[in-house]
């Protein structure tokens, strides 16, 4: 019999809940955690390596006295409930994740003697959020029309992408936590977050969002940047968190995407939503947002769309549950995951001998001939 350890079984509770389990589903599963927690029995510490291993934490915090404290280190914004700072496990290590990316790009650039980008913190939630998107088209070199002039939602998202790295903005596209395709993060607490910085803004997008969703939470976080200010977001509903700057981040995302005049002058020839939504590259929910913005339709016309629409996607959802996924090209994937500009410069300090190749897998999460094979397919 092994070496058994005395707890605090409020570690325990802690602990599932924080890898985003509600306790008693994940009771059900272990049972023998329940016997722990009514403390009929102690665990061994071969038991506890294990559990510490399913909830994604160091062995180590559980012989602490009590839990740890752990904040998301950004403003955190919900729809409701306003700014907080406790979130998953999953949406905490990505935050994490991407400040650790952010800190060895700034040591790097300052090493390199880069110069700060001259659109970080240009303007303030005082300026307008009209200012602040001419600034972000005439940066991204994008005419009002833009979207209008591709082909779908993804060659918009591709080309207002490559525009945003072009601008020195490393951008990320993941839904899970690295490179870890089981730990999903929640679409309905994460649809993004901006860690800003003068020399190297990194800004994230859960891509388990619908396509057009992640143009809005792109421009979204574009619009941080332009203020100076990091933050995470839900934006449940399309709607900000009850926040000067959400609300003036919203406005920019909308009047950049789906420009005052030109839907104007579009709706008075047509008000079919969903055709606008076709030419614009977005949701239907943001054509109907923008028309209750606008003063075209009113809140409960609004809401009627909104739950209808909704439920049209989760009967489509439903249709297509049976169908395989094929899991697509990874290196594509990971090419969105890690960012081609970020990459490149990962690659760069390894060919100066500035980075071990240890480091650099560690930074990518990537290793051996993984990362050869997807430097070679991205640069």
């Amino acid at each position: 019999m092994g070496t058994r350890v005395d707890i605090n079984t409020d570690l325990l509770t802690w602990a599932i809940q924080r890898a985003g389990y509600e306790v008693d589903a994940f009771l059900l599963d272990y049972p023998k955690v329940q016997a722990w927690l009514d403390q009929k029995k102690q665990p061994t510490v071969r038991q506890l390596e294990d559990f510490a291993h399913r909830v994604h934490i160091p062995f180590g915090y559980l012989l602490l006295r009590e839990p740890p404290v752990q904040r998301v280190p950004i403003p955190y914004f919900r729809t409701q409930g306003g700014l907080t700072d406790n979130v998953s496990l999953n949406v905490y290590e990505t935050v994490n994740n991407l400040q650790r990316r952010q800190d060895w790009l700034v040591s790097y650039l300052e090493e390199q003697g880069a110069d700060p980008l001259v659109f970080v913190g240009k303007y303030s939630v005082e300026s307008g959020f009209q200012r602040i998107v001419s600034d972000i088209r005439e940066t991204l070199q994008l005419s009002e029309d833009w979207a209008t002039l591709q082909s779908g939602k993804g060659a918009a998202i591709n080309v207002l992408t490559e525009r945003v790295e072009a601008a020195g903005i490393i951008t990320s596209f993941s839904s899970y936590v690295g490179s870890q395709t089981q730990r999903k993060i929640p679409l309905d607490e994460c649809r993004g977050f901006v860690l800003v910085h003068p020399l190297a803004p990194f800004l994230f997008v859960n891509s388990a969002d619908a396509k057009s969703a992640q143009l809005f939470t792109l421009l979204h976080e574009l619009a941080h940047i332009w203020i100076g200010k990091s933050a995470g977001f839900d934006n449940s509903q399309l709607l900000p968190a009850n926040d000067p700057e959400e609300r003036l981040c919203d406005q920019v995302a909308a009047e950049f995407l789906v420009p005052a005049e030109l839907f104007r002058r579009n709706w008075a020839e047509n008000s079919s939503i969903k055709k606008l939504a076709r030419m614009f590259k977005v949701s239907p929910i943001v054509i109907a947002r923008r028309a209750l913005d606008l003063g075209e339709i009113d809140k409960n016309g609004f809401f009627g769309f909104y739950n209808a629409y909704r439920q049209e996607l989760r009967d489509i959802k439903t249709k297509r549950k049976e169908r395989k996924n094929s899991g697509g090209d990874y290196y594509a994937t990971a090419r969105r995951r890690v960012s081609p500009t970020f990459a490149a410069y990962i690659h760069q300090a390894v060919k100066e001998n500035n980075l071990l190749y240890r480091d650099a897998y560690r930074l990518t999460g990537l290793s051996g001939n993984t990362f050869q094979e997807f430097m070679s397919k991205s640069l």
